[in-house]
């Protein structure tokens, strides 16, 4: 059945064609060893999985709920996801039974894909029957005479449904940092405009080579990295996971010349890296989330190139805002680009532009193109996101930057993590990048309690670089004396082993306890 253009099979039909005996994946599985695919080889393999899904009961509409880590089988789902007009609910591996059984009701998939060596938490949580379960190794091996690429019983080609840009291929669930995940619900079109996008603004080209490290079921992954690959017959070098220690080593060994990080796993590869290793070469490397200026100019001295931030969430899908100025800073996400445009509000009226100060950030796009479609199953939340002023829509992010008379934006954090201190506004997650800079700390947090003279007073909690010699209170308390106003001081310190965190990195502000 013939393909619509705007559709992501379709896109990567048109690669294979164009790119055929081009490299698209290198994968580096736990052990080291290495195994790679041309764009023509691996269409092969999603071919055979497309049978195999096909003979499994997935049909076009349908759902297929995949909790694996970083592996080739992966791709081969989402791009036979893809080519059947089906969709995908990419899962935390990780996931409780708790958090499998939320989902699986939510989506009620055709068909569930986990690893065989978390299959008892996963089987803990579907429910026994409903739909059939097919275990994988997360190796290379996947993708030979297994479950996944065998020969299908009953199928010699997969069903070839005529998919459109506005049909679902996604739903990927948030990291649920201050709330419940919300299950964002993404079209085929929507890779597509994010595939071309982010591949323009960087100018990628066919011999570039992405390393990921990240967790593929978040969109960073799959966003800026696989997806603009795919839309110029570029190749991507996977790791089966992210290793702080060994991501020099897998970057120079893998010859990658882009790659994609938010701020914790730079600094954790800045701390793991032993002294005077050989710096790589990197073309072009993205970042999120805040980073202090040290941290960036060391991490810099290590890639070959400085890092860019960028701005943007599952739900906008491409990035909305980077710092493409020379040059390059540490501390802001630069400008809109490829025609995007934002506002910037007041957080409470969602009104007005707000200039000297913080205010909430508003996208404008259209639903399913360069904005996701929707909440899944939750129309209130989804209504109280979006705003129509008569001809456009407006997505309101939830966070809160500044703007300067430039047009160059700044993150400061979600709304909550901006807190009132003795009349003045701080942003925690601000106060959080300053103080992974102290002498002695890898990574910090920051949480506000209620005071009733200053409004509120903040409280760190720090990771030691070196658990043995753990950083001392009152040298830390010393230390913010020179390096932040005296609001954004923390008034008490707790030294902890490790902070709560995401999947992709993100503090879990809200598990965080003293010891």
């Amino acid at each position: 059945m013939e393909q619509h253009s705007d559709t992501f099979s379709a896109l990567w039909d048109a690669t294979v064609s164009n790119h055929s005996n081009r490299n698209f994946l290198v994968f580096e599985d736990e052990d080291g060893t290495t195994s790679q695919w041309t764009y023509r080889e691996f269409d092969a393999v999603v071919e055979r999985a497309s049978c195999a899904l096909a003979d499994h009961g997935v049909r076009a509409g349908t759902a297929i709920h995949l909790a694996l880590r970083n592996c080739p089988a992966f791709l081969a789902v989402w791009l036979a996801a893809a080519r059947l007009g089906a969709w995908f609910v990419p899962a935390d591996p990780a996931s409780s039974a708790r958090d499998i059984a939320n989902q699986v009701q939510r989506t009620r998939p055709a068909l569930g894909i986990c690893a065989a060596a978390r299959a008892q938490t996963y089987r803990s949580g579907a429910p026994a029957g409903e739909f059939p379960i097919i275990e994988l190794s997360e190796t290379a091996a996947d993708l030979g005479n297994g479950p996944l690429t065998a020969a299908a019983r009953n199928l010699a080609s997969p069903p070839r449904a005529r998919v459109s840009p506005g049909d679902r291929l996604a739903v990927m669930f948030t990291s649920g940092t201050t709330s419940q995940p919300k299950g964002v619900v993404l079209t085929q079109n929507n890779y597509v405009r994010v595939a071309q996008d982010m591949s323009s603004v960087i100018a990628l080209r066919a011999e570039h080579r992405w390393l990921v490290t990240l967790p593929l079921f978040h969109a960073n992954a799959q966003y800026y990295c696989f997806a603009p690959a795919i839309a110029v017959g570029a190749s991507v070098a996977l790791t089966a996971k992210f290793s702080a220690s060994q991501w020099v080593r897998q970057a120079a060994d893998l010859r990658a010349t882009h790659a994609s990080l938010f701020a914790a796993p730079i600094r954790m590869i800045l701390a793991r890296t032993p002294a005077r290793i050989p710096a790589l070469a990197l073309e072009h490397v993205w970042f999120a989330q805040s980073l202090g200026v040290e941290h960036h100019e060391e991490f810099t001295r290590l890639v070959g190139c400085r890092p860019r931030q960028l701005y943007g969430m599952t739900e906008t899908v491409a990035a909305v805002t980077a710092d493409v100025s020379e040059p390059l800073r540490h501390d802001v996400i630069g400008r809109p680009f490829n025609g995007r445009a934002v506002a910037v509000v007041d957080a409470r009226t969602r009104t007005g532009t707000v200039i000297d100060g913080p205010g909430l950030l508003l996208v404008r796009g259209t639903r399913g193109v360069d904005l996701f479609s929707e909440y899944l199953d939750d129309p209130e939340v989804t209504a109280a996101s979006f705003a129509d002023d008569g001809c456009e829509t407006w997505f309101a992010t939830g966070d809160l930057v500044t703007i300067d008379r430039e047009g160059v934006l700044r993150f400061v954090g979600r709304a909550d993590d901006v807190v009132k201190v003795a009349g003045e506004n701080v942003s925690l997650t601000e106060i959080e990048s300053v103080l992974a800079q102290a002498p002695g700390v890898l990574e910090a947090a920051v949480l506000a309690e209620p005071d009733p003279i200053r409004d509120r007073v903040l409280i760190a909690y720090v990771v030691p670089r070196d658990p043995a010699a753990p950083p001392e209170a009152e040298l830390l308390a010393e230390w913010a004396v020179s390096h932040l106003t005296p609001q954004a001081r923390p008034r008490r310190w707790h030294v902890i082993d490790s902070l709560p965190r995401t999947s992709v990195g993100k503090v879990r502000r809200f598990k965080i306890s003293a010891p």
